[in-house]
């Protein structure tokens, strides 16, 4: 019983976690009321104040696009779950890559979720994990991967929730 429940600890907190993301992810209608303001907003002609357009105005430079559900990853100490965190992560890219992204997206997450369990089991999720450093080599390593998976076209990975609940 005692192997067992730890399994048992981890398929329950994916569940959740899975449900927490499906349930709390925006529905497509407005996806698409989002999608046609912006579309909207870019046939407007820009503000032009002394021959200059308005700063507000210009184009991003970047595209911002959500991983479509939570990474959950257990923290294991002496064999046994002790607890789960949960993380929200978005991409910081340059326009035009969606369908890139969406391509590779499968890829993108298994190197993402190894890199995460190589965070916890090195420590990274114990004690204060929230610190500014230890968040920094997170990101670090999931741009890297992010890199290797998509290209230079990547400039952050944008860590959006974090949450870390003991069993």
């Amino acid at each position: 019983m005692k192997k067992v429940l730890p399994v048992i600890f981890l398929l329950v907190g994916l569940g959740a976690g899975i449900g927490a993301g499906v349930m709390l992810s925006p529905s497509e209608s407005k996806e698409a009321a989002k999608q046609e303001k912006a579309e909207k907003s870019k046939e407007k002609p820009a503000k032009v104040k002394d021959g200059k357009a308005g700063e507000n105005d210009k184009p991003s430079d970047y595209e911002y696009l959500k991983l479509t559900k939570q990474f959950v990853v257990p923290v294991v100490d002496s064999e046994r779950i002790e607890a789960l965190v949960t993380m929200s992560l978005s991409l910081e890219i340059t326009p035009g890559m969606t369908e890139a992204f969406y391509a590779v997206e499968p890829k993108l997450r298994d190197g993402f979720l190894q890199v995460m369990f190589d965070h916890a089991n090195t420590g990274g999720f114990d004690g204060a994990f929230t610190e500014s450093d230890n968040l920094k080599v997170l990101r670090k390593a999931l741009l890297e991967t992010a890199r290797r998976d998509l290209g230079d076209d990547v400039s952050q990975v944008l860590i959006m929730s974090v949450s870390r609940q003991d069993v």
